[in-house]
């Protein structure tokens, strides 16, 4: 009886699968590509760092498929549609950064790598601020009429404040872990009031032509700094991501349509058409039951 049932359990998971495969490519044949392709890229990669006993990678590809289902999630449990659009975005920007970022090590030989990711989160998470405010907004159920000006300080607040949070973990595994998340910068100048032969609180500036370490010169060309330069880049990069999308968000609430743009990733609550499709899986997936 209980192996019965577990087949059955199967049957009706791989059922439900399809036929939301199936929607998938029906609804949007681009975004179904992109999650197919990219979820098989890191799955063959999973298998060859499997094989070469490469575990922190391992775990690197298990996250990516784990963060791969945030939108489905969103869109299944919480009940909120997350736009083609955004959701393309949100799975190449994961799978940059884990895969190409980590794996494939392109945040240490790929220029200005980590300033385009953070640019892009910065307007990302401004474009989930703006619509969770939007749709409390719109909400007959919430007694809230926030105006634009509120709306787009709000997006961008929460956006600059997931920046800063990201920032403190990067430091906390640095602190904690001895990681490296907050790359270092050579500096070939430094100015502090540390190096005043007086003490007095004026800087003294300095060009650094070598650098002894325990007795041994390092041939880096500076001095290197730990992370402050790399955390204050990617706040900044941050602020400009939220503050593009603050823009569009501003002129897409007072209905201009050159703001159509914003639209396309803005989250929104499920319609009743939306919940009619999923209905129709559970309905397949039922009748898979049934057949048994």
């Amino acid at each position: 009886m209980g192996a019965k049932m577990r087949n059955r359990a199967k049957k009706r998971l791989y059922m439900r699968i399809i036929a939301d495969a199936r929607r998938q490519y029906r609804e949007n044949k681009v975004l179904f590509f992109v999650y197919f392709a990219l979820r098989a890229i890191v799955i063959g990669i999973l298998i060859a760092q499997a094989l070469n006993r490469n575990w922190i990678d391992v775990f690197y590809c298990i996250l990516t498929l784990i963060l791969f289902l945030i939108p489905t999630f969103i869109e299944k449990r919480i009940k909120i549609d997350v736009p083609d659009t955004m959701e393309i975005i949100i799975l190449l920007f994961i799978f940059a950064a884990e895969i190409l970022g980590e794996i494939r090590e392109y945040y240490i030989h790929v220029p200005h790598w980590d300033t385009a990711l953070h640019t892009v989160n910065g307007f990302l998470c401004a474009a989930i601020g703006f619509s969770l405010v939007d749709i409390l907004n719109r909400s007959k159920h919430v007694k809230m009429a926030l105006s634009p000006f509120f709306v787009i300080l709000v997006a961008f607040c929460f956006s600059m404040t997931i920046g800063v949070i990201w920032e403190f973990f990067e430091f906390g595994m640095d602190m904690i872990f001895r990681s490296d998340m907050q790359k270092d910068t050579i500096l070939t100048t430094i100015s502090s009031v540390k190096l005043h032969p007086e003490g007095r609180n004026i800087p003294v500036v300095i060009d650094i032509e070598s650098v002894v370490v325990n007795g041994v010169e390092w041939n880096y060309g500076g001095y290197i700094d730990i992370g402050l330069i790399d955390t204050m880049k990617d706040l900044i990069v941050n602020f400009i991501g939220a503050l593009v999308f603050s823009v569009f968000g501003w002129f897409y609430l007072r209905g201009s349509k050159k703001a159509e743009f914003a639209e396309r990733f803005l989250l929104k609550l499920k319609s009743e058409s939306d919940k009619i499709g999923e209905d129709e899986i559970e309905l397949v997936t039922h009748g898979a039951d049934d057949t048994e």
